[in-house]
């Protein structure tokens, strides 16, 4: 499989080393520096396109691809305001477009728990409570790992939205972001009352979890070659 590795940073890299254990071939590493590049990516040369890159130009990356014909695996975050235009591309050009916000199976089993704690706390005087720890080069704040923790838990309990602070109103989940070196991804919930407290805590000791499970999504569409809007959904199995 021939990938285009889109935003070559930290996962970049950590993506190109695991790919040449499994006999992949990168066909471009395109970052800041060689933006430009892009322009030469099409059909004829890339099998799988994998974009980790930054809100900003990620809207940019993903729709150039898409019209290439070149499905898209997505990891970069910050940028979902635009999302109409992805799938307004995907779906003109009958493409294939998977995005997470995490590619880590162990961040998505978190998911699963997150979803159903969520049911069962939500007739309960709990306060709900999101921290995230992520590297100091993280663009985006809160995570998008964290926002899709908050969403089951926002509709459960009829509330509007998310604030990147700690809140004190029932209406929305406070969600702390902090930044500190050297860390890779941390995300807590917390639901606390008057007499006790209840957390669940996912840590990622390495980028490699992350890494490896957006390979085998890449390896997944070039085997299946499923078409459309998909994610970590339509690739696991719970």
């Amino acid at each position: 499989m021939r990938i285009a590795l889109i935003g070559y940073g930290k996962m970049g890299i950590a993506i190109e080393e695991l790919g040449a254990i499994a006999g992949h071939s990168i066909s471009f590493k395109i970052g800041k520096e060689n933006q430009k590049e892009l322009e030469k990516v099409n059909a004829a040369n890339t099998d799988v396109v994998i974009e980790f890159s930054d809100p900003s130009i990620a809207v940019h990356n993903i729709v150039y691809c898409l019209n290439q014909h070149i499905p898209v695996v997505c990891g970069t975050t910050g940028w979902l305001d635009n999302w109409s235009k992805v799938k307004e591309a995907c779906t003109l050009n009958k493409g294939t477009f998977f995005y997470a916000s995490n590619y880590s199976i162990g961040v998505n089993l978190f998911f699963k728990i997150n979803e159903f704690a969520a049911k069962i706390m939500n007739k309960q005087a709990y306060k709900v409570e999101i921290e995230e720890i992520h590297h100091t080069e993280k663009k985006d704040s809160p995570s998008g790992t964290a926002i899709t923790i908050a969403e089951p838990i926002m509709q459960e309990r009829g509330m509007n939205n998310w604030m990147n602070t700690k809140s004190d109103s029932n209406a929305v989940v406070g969600i702390i972001s902090k930044r500190e070196a050297s860390v890779p991804g941390t995300h807590t919930v917390t639901y606390t009352s008057s007499i006790d407290e209840i957390s669940m805590t996912h840590i990622a000791h390495t980028r490699k979890g992350f890494a490896k499970g957006a390979l085998a999504v890449a390896e997944w569409i070039y085997n299946t070659k499923t078409k459309g809007i998909l994610s970590m959904n339509d690739f696991l199995t719970f």
